[in-house]
């Protein structure tokens, strides 16, 4: 009698999970456990780049630095003022300055009753000055600031001739000023000079150096 044929052995399963050879799928590794070279292994199915840590399911920007796309950013401050409002009230600064001025100049000019050139561009100077402290480098103010102390450096020499005048005829001085201004004017452009015209330009070119320093 023939002897009965013995099955063939089972395939050995190789040590440390292997899959034998010429078998892919023989002793697939574990869910979770990586394989050997596989960098992805062990990443949920569908995504491949795995579920980083520290960020939420759902919310692709979780772990940014707060600051990164507006969050958290400091709140900007308000723009500043528009030059509008700086050349307003360095207009109406100069205009003060020039009527305080326009006194004082008279006032002196009337007490020793001549002009002072010095006085002319002390009175443009400071005009200007203040201008431009006020209003700031526009160009306008510095015109503005020229333009009042021209007026005011006119308006000293009117004060100063109706001081002397009211002196002369021992009236008050607002009587001469204010009852004959006409009078006072046409008294101006009989006695009107070249010096009388310089003093007159020279405050707008002081005025124009006040509101450079100034700025």
């Amino acid at each position: 009698m023939s002897q009965p044929v013995q099955p063939p052995n089972p395939p050995q399963q190789p040590q440390g999970g292997r899959p034998a050879a010429g078998n892919p799928y023989a002793a697939a590794p574990q869910p979770g456990a990586p394989a050997d070279n596989n960098p992805y292994a062990g990443a949920p199915t569908g995504n491949p780049y795995g579920q980083q840590q520290g960020a939420p399911t759902g919310n692709p920007f979780a772990g940014r630095q707060p600051g990164q796309f507006g969050e958290g950013a400091p709140f900007a401050p308000a723009p500043p003022a528009g030059n509008g409002s700086g050349l307003g009230l360095g207009i109406l600064a100069a205009l003060g300055t020039a009527i305080v001025a326009a006194i004082l100049y008279g006032v002196i000019a009337g007490s020793i009753e001549r002009e002072v050139g010095y006085a002319a561009v002390g009175v443009g100077f400071l005009v200007g000055f203040v201008a431009g402290k006020v209003g700031g480098s526009n160009p306008a103010v510095a015109v503005a600031g020229a333009v009042f102390s021209l007026g005011a450096v006119f308006l000293g020499q009117l004060v100063a001739m109706s001081m002397i005048l009211a002196d002369g005829l021992g009236v008050g001085f607002t009587e001469v000023f204010f009852d004959h201004f006409g009078d006072v004017m046409d008294i101006w452009k009989e006695e009107a000079d070249f010096m009388t015209y310089l003093f007159l330009a020279l405050g707008p070119v002081a005025a124009f150096g006040g509101a450079k320093r100034a700025g």
